[in-house]
């Protein structure tokens, strides 16, 4: 989601107040677990919709002759061969496993911690640490080429596909075609990926039966869906195609070109891990309370015990991803350019701290909380229900938990004396049940 700043306020506001709007809208964003562009769906699709509304597999085969002839004539108009078309669809089945993933993703009910805690695991700090290493050489040309830190591209690599050892196997052509037909949310989305495939195909980067994938048609060991391939994926060994499947240097460029893109800004961090004073107002962590580095240090906030804060040029903001018990971190626009690889706080985070680790840094300073649990999906949607009975607005009975949800719940917490973190935890969800206020 590229959000164009002189749509949010009035062009006298100061530019750090305009940088706290900005950050404030893609924070709100964020929290629900969409995603934007690589790691598998577009924003509100794959892992965004909590029960899609999808066709039965025999409605499927049944309009998969018309899908194809309609499909066709959109393709030749974007210059597909004939010859390329019919190879890309021979024999073509269709993936009933892939519209129950739509349907039921785990992810949404992990808590945060296991959900950092595995995508930044020991064996992935260890063999991101080996892959420095070996690749020393190739990341310090890609930094230097693109100016995204090496240590974040090796983190997107490690969480991505588990540094190439789990890229999938799936045929994209036939994920792709799937969704088009059976996703009723997005079936133009799909299409357009679909026909970007062809596309692909017919410049010639990478041969039909190689082109494999995820089960929502995210690519290679950095896992673009395929209009990010065909937007910011480059030939950066120099063969003459841009193959992010077996080129672990395209791949990395790639991935650095597309954070490039995304507002990357070289020798800035991502954010830190943050130590708030006795007495904290966790009201400041509202998106809409960015500000410098520096009015948060006046504010007590400081780095864990033997770490430092670099002062940046632009707003940061206070993120809790587990509410008042957790850690706390300060987020600026880097982190903003990994949202847009896959538009997930938590996804985020995990990228960053990962990073940060491969790197050398120690663990986090703060421990999770012992009792977090994730609300599961009809928890979520009660706890809306309640808050809507309260008279507030939660965005709607959905079971997201975005912004308008998290607005809320510290709407909810400031009138009745709690940590306004906007964190949504079963104590939360029981103090509403039992009208505890």
């Amino acid at each position: 989601m590229m959000l164009d700043a002189s749509r949010l306020a009035p062009p006298r506001r100061s530019p750090a107040t305009l940088a706290g709007a900005v950050i404030a809208l893609w924070l709100a964003a964020g929290d629900a677990r969409t995603q934007t562009h690589a790691a598998g769906a577009p924003a509100g699709t794959a892992t965004g919709a909590l029960q899609p509304p999808t066709v039965s597999l025999s409605n499927m085969q049944r309009r998969l002759p018309a899908f194809l002839a309609g499909l066709w004539g959109e393709a030749r108009a974007r210059g597909i061969s004939r010859a390329v078309f019919d190879r890309a669809f021979a024999d073509l089945t269709l993936d009933p496993e892939i519209l129950d993933r739509l349907a039921n993703q785990p992810e949404h009910d992990r808590s945060l911690s296991d959900y950092v805690a595995g995508l930044a695991s020991p064996e992935r700090i260890e063999t991101g640490r080996r892959k420095l290493a070996e690749l020393g050489a190739l990341v310090s040309r890609i930094e230097a080429a693109y100016g995204v830190d090496r240590h974040v591209l090796l983190a997107v690599w490690g969480v991505e596909s588990s540094f190439g050892s789990s890229m999938g196997t799936r045929p994209v052509v036939r994920s792709l075609a799937t969704l088009a037909i059976g996703d009723l949310r997005r079936p133009h989305y799909w299409r357009h990926e679909l026909l970007t495939v062809l596309s692909i195909l017919q410049k010639g980067d990478i041969a039909a039966e190689r082109v494999t994938g995820s089960w929502a048609g995210a690519m290679g060991h950095t896992q673009f869906m395929p209009a990010s391939y065909a937007a910011h994926a480059v030939d950066f060994d120099g063969d003459g195609r841009r193959d992010i499947w077996t080129s672990v240097a395209d791949a990395l460029a790639s991935a650095a070109s597309f954070l490039k893109a995304a507002g990357w800004r070289a020798a800035e961090p991502w954010g830190y891990e943050a130590i708030l004073p006795a007495g904290f107002d966790f009201a400041h962590s509202a998106p809409t309370a960015a500000r410098p580095i520096f009015d948060w240090m006046a504010l007590g906030v400081r780095p864990p015990s033997g770490r430092k804060f670099v002062p940046t040029l632009g707003a940061m903001q206070l993120v809790l991803p587990a509410g008042a018990d957790g850690p706390a971190f300060l987020v600026g626009r880097n982190f903003r350019a990994i949202l847009r690889y896959n538009n997930s706080v938590a996804y985020a985070l995990a990228v960053g701290h990962l990073s940060d680790r491969i790197a050398g840094s120690p663990a986090l300073a703060a421990a999770w909380p012992a009792t977090e649990r994730a609300l599961d999906r009809a928890e979520r949607q009660e706890l809306q229900q309640l808050l809507a009975s309260q008279g507030l607005e939660p965005g709607g009975v959905d079971g997201m938990i975005g912004g308008q949800t998290k607005a809320a719940i510290r709407t909810f917490q400031i009138r009745h004396g709690l940590p306004a973190d906007g964190y949504p935890d079963t104590r939360l969800l029981e103090r509403l049940r039992g009208g505890r206020y």
